[in-house]
């Protein structure tokens, strides 16, 4: 500093401030801040995240280091440390935190100490509180002198940013909050499959397009410290069904002008397209995608979450917390007087958190669902409500209690439209169901059948798409009396919403058992012609048998249901070489075409968070009996357990996936 200056600031008073580039320019910054970005990561448990910028947890110091010009006084300096975040930073609003230190430490939201101090370093201890707001906060230091107040210009380096915290002992936080790969489940009750995903929570600009999402949707600041609304809002955000979320549902088939839901991997690839183009919703996602990105979101933001298949899922649009089924006298689904419908399996998820708004027994895991069925309170979204509360029949506690109730207590009912009594039912929860009617919802009449004493079952295994597969028909008479049953078994194509499509088949049995007795004969035998389902085929189909008998001897009704699975073809994964960090290896994935016809517009990817972003290939064709190979060359950065993802994905066939488990040394 200039002699001449120091003497007038002695003159004033101010020997001791530090002199700030807006004051007098020099070479070189009169102080530096040191984040120290590597050792608050390791604390913060935030390491992972592919981010130059520190990444910190709520309630839990982080450590800094400001060098300055000279040594520090702190009888007589007086320095704020500044953080803001949003366009109007206001300290009311814990927009603007200050944290102060020297001669007028004063009290703020966020804890702040001197930890040490040597030469002209500091070293400075700062605990955002319990309650902040998550966020990307800018940093400046501010001089305070009786000249007023000199901060420092923004300088994105040293912008940091603020997660939930999650390090709780009642979460498993390495599987709901660590782990950025994982398992969605699909196929249906009978035959559950499963299917990769990649969370990639931590990969380069997840965290930032997961901010973008709460700006895109114009979720207030003041929202954003509550882990409640983070949720409820999230849960609106990731469909854009009324307000330009991330993923556009679609159910049609035709996704020519997007990416089908049955090709997507993982969740990167989803949101850094959203934000590359500006908040544009990405086409296209079904019931597992929105769960997937859902997760995502969450674990990115510190949230413990996991995602949840719900098998049987009921989708009640009468409200009456049952879902009914209409058959024609033939068996036949009533598809106009349907208005329930059963999924195969529906994809949502769950967080873990407090819900200081319900009672204590209600916090914990807590069900959110972003695929747009209905909305809640104006916007198509679903939560958090609490499994508790689900499981104990307690719906009259926020948020969409009795939607969620409906789903996975599936008090599926089989109505025959010519008799007015219920003659199949499954297996329902009373005493649940009951304390749901004590809080509000309407009842109905349930009450358990009168026992006919004969039982129907039908048999049948998972089958590959193009085969000809048996079904076997059971009759178990349990009475004393012969029983002549006659049986309409219908056959159609079913989406996994549990959507029928086409009837494909119709055919008649009948049967005399004796008191005691069980048929099973090869009368009872029913054969299934790939020629009779294939042209049918929709996306992701299966096909669904309904039974429907009725006994000569009591007139009295009943019926079964049994979806047959059909499983796709294979794609396969392939490792050459020992994966090592900075050496080559090589993965190359098959397929060959099963098929009598040539598949057309064949996207095939291939990923692995920690390893590789998306690749995706496009081929034109694969003719009938045609095989095709890709290759890619990885050269890994970091070591441990990694899992290679691969999906195969074209119009008419779908849910070609797979996965392998590999270990970079």
């Amino acid at each position: 500093m200039p002699l001449e200056i120091r003497k007038v600031l002695e003159k004033l008073g101010l020997g001791s401030v530090f002199i700030l580039d807006s004051l007098y320019p020099a070479k070189s910054p009169p102080f530096c801040v040191d984040m120290r970005v590597t050792d608050n990561k390791k604390a913060h448990n935030t390491s992972s995240y592919k981010n130059t910028n520190l990444i910190v947890r709520r309630n839990k110091e982080f450590i800094i280091i400001i060098r300055f010009d000279r040594p520090f006084n702190n009888q007589q300096d007086n320095v704020h440390l500044e953080f803001m975040i949003g366009n109007s930073p206001d300290e009311n609003k814990g927009t603007c935190i200050t944290v102060s230190f020297g001669k007028e430490k004063r009290d703020g939201r966020w804890n702040g100490r001197v930890i040490g101090v040597q030469g002209n370093e500091v070293t400075v201890g700062i605990t955002p509180d319990a309650s902040c707001i998550i966020g990307r906060f800018r940093t400046f230091v501010a001089i305070v002198t009786d000249l007023g107040k000199q901060r420092t210009q923004r300088n994105p380096d040293i912008d940091f940013y603020v997660l939930f915290n999650p390090w709780d002992p009642d979460t498993d936080r390495q599987e709901y909050v660590m782990n950025d790969v994982g398992i969605i489940f699909n196929g249906e009750i009978n035959n559950i499959s499963s299917r990769a995903w990649n969370f990639g929570q931590f990969e380069k600009g997840v965290l930032d397009a997961c901010l973008l999402v709460l700006d895109a949707g114009k979720v207030p600041l003041l929202y954003r410290g509550n882990a409640i609304e983070v949720v409820r809002q999230g849960s609106a955000l990731i469909n854009s069904q009324d307000d330009d979320g991330v993923l556009v549902g679609s159910w049609s088939g035709d996704y020519s002008t997007g990416t089908a839901p049955t090709a997507w991997t993982g969740s990167p690839e989803i949101l850094l397209k959203y934000a590359k183009d500006g908040g544009l919703p990405v086409c296209f996602a079904q019931c597992w995608v929105f769960a997937g990105v859902l997760n995502t979101f969450m674990r990115c933001l510190g949230i413990p979450a996991r995602v949840i298949s719900n098998y049987c899922s009921a989708h009640d649009n009468t409200g009456n917390l049952k879902t009914d089924i209409i058959l024609d006298e033939d068996g036949r689904v009533n598809r106009s007087r349907t208005r329930d419908s059963v999924w195969n399996y529906h994809s949502w998820n769950e967080v873990f958190m407090k819900r200081p708004d319900l009672p204590e027994r209600f916090s914990g895991w807590q069900v959110i669902d972003c695929t747009p069925q209905e909305t809640s309170d104006g916007l198509y979204r679903c939560g958090p409500t609490s499994v508790n509360a689900i499981r104990d029949g307690e719906l009259s506690y926020p948020f969409d209690a009795k939607f969620v109730f409906a789903e996975v207590r599936n008090m599926s009912m089989l109505f025959d439209v010519y008799l007015p009594s219920v003659f199949s039912k499954l297996h329902f929860d009373r005493q649940a169901m009951q304390m749901a009617e004590r809080r509000g919802v309407p009842s109905r009449d349930y009450l358990p059948l009168a026992e006919s004493g004969v039982t129907i079952e039908l048999q049948a295994d998972t089958i590959k798409i193009g085969d000809n597969f048996k079904m076997t028909l059971n009759i178990k008479n349990q009475t004393s009396q012969t029983c002549t049953l006659s049986a309409t078994i219908t056959g159609c194509v079913v989406y996994y919403t549990g959507i029928t499509s086409s009837i494909f088949k119709l055919d008649n049995k009948a049967a005399t058992v004796d008191p005691w007795k069980s048929e099973s004969a090869s009368s009872m035998m029913i054969d299934v012609k790939a020629l009779e389902y294939m042209p049918y085929l929709v996306e992701q189909s299966n096909l669904l048998f309904v039974v429907y008998g009725r006994i000569e001897e009591t007139a009295k009704s009943l019926s079964t249901m049994r979806v047959v699975t059909l499983r796709p073809p294979e794609l396969t994964i392939k490792v050459t070489g020992t994966p090592r960090v900075r050496k080559d290896f090589m993965v190359t994935m098959s397929f060959r075409n099963p098929f009598n016809f040539i598949l057309k517009n064949i996207q095939l990817r291939l990923e692995s968070p920690g390893l590789i972003t998306t690749k995706l290939k496009t081929y034109d064709h694969i003719a009938p009996g045609g095989s095709l190979q890709y290759t890619e060359t990885i050269t890994p950065q970091y070591p441990g357990k990694k899992v290679l993802i691969a999906c195969l994905d074209c119009a008419t066939v779908r849910q070609v996936t797979s996965q392998l488990e590999i270990f970079v040394q």
